[in-house]
């Protein structure tokens, strides 16, 4: 539950949930540095979570399916809940903008 308590590690999860991504393409859909992707990369790997591949110099990560079973209903709970809150964070912000253009 420790490594699931991040919504740094939610998001991660989210991005391999349904396929293979390079560390690259996950670090890309973040919005923090590298090395913050790849200590949340590791925590995830380290609690047997997410598998990594290697494949030259690239490494590949997918969620374990099978690990995750139990944990997938809170999951969706945290993902609905996550969306939920960006929703509101956007509607604030169109919000704000319409009135400073007002």
């Amino acid at each position: 539950m420790d490594a699931i308590a991040s919504p740094r590690r939610r998001q991660i999860l989210r991005l391999v949930w349904d396929g293979e991504r390079s560390a690259g393409e996950i670090a890309a859909a973040s919005d923090v540095s590298w090395p913050a992707v790849s200590q949340n990369l590791g925590v995830l790997k380290r609690s047997g979570l997410v598998i990594e591949r290697r494949a030259g110099t690239r490494r590949f990560y997918r969620a374990d399916r099978l690990a995750l079973g139990p944990l997938e209903v809170i999951l969706r709970q945290m993902w609905v809940r996550d969306v939920g809150r960006l929703k509101e964070l956007a509607e604030r912000e169109a919000r704000s903008r319409r009135r400073r253009h007002d």
